[in-house]
């Protein structure tokens, strides 16, 4: 098995989670300038070699797009483009950003609750810990 890469993907910064070798630890790994995305990545798998990317599907509770949405699908598209050889999985995110600000506050951490790079990125972990606990 090799590593799995999550994206909780934002007009702004991008929070990203990686799995350990057997896929099984999901584990915060950084936020990017979205703009910066694809190249960040590109440098990744240059490294780690993960073999799926799980990118976060926003949608409303009942299930409509939201306002990010076709951000998402078009996001996918170019991923598939860049990463051929990657499975790249849709994983629904409602909720992660709020589960992410309850478990930095839950762990006693109030004043990081203004550190958006840390809710990104916590986001992204849960998004990935989601997908593995459904596979």
């Amino acid at each position: 098995m090799s590593k799995i890469v999550a994206i909780d993907f934002g007009l702004k910064r991008t929070g990203l989670a990686i799995t350990d070798e057997n896929a099984i630890i999901a584990s915060p790994l950084c936020t990017v300038d979205s703009q910066n995305l694809i190249d960040f990545l590109l440098k990744l798998y240059s490294k780690e070699k993960f073999s799926t990317i799980v990118l976060g599907y926003p949608t409303r509770m009942d299930g409509s797009d939201s306002h990010i949405t076709e951000n998402v699908r078009l996001l996918k598209g170019v991923l598939e483009k860049q990463f051929p050889t990657c499975n790249i999985d849709l994983q629904d995110e409602r909720f992660s950003s709020s589960r992410a600000m309850e478990t930095i506050h839950l762990a006693g951490k109030k004043k990081q609750l203004k550190e958006k790079n840390l809710v990104d990125k916590l986001a992204a972990t849960l998004i990935l810990q989601d997908y593995l606990s459904q596979h």
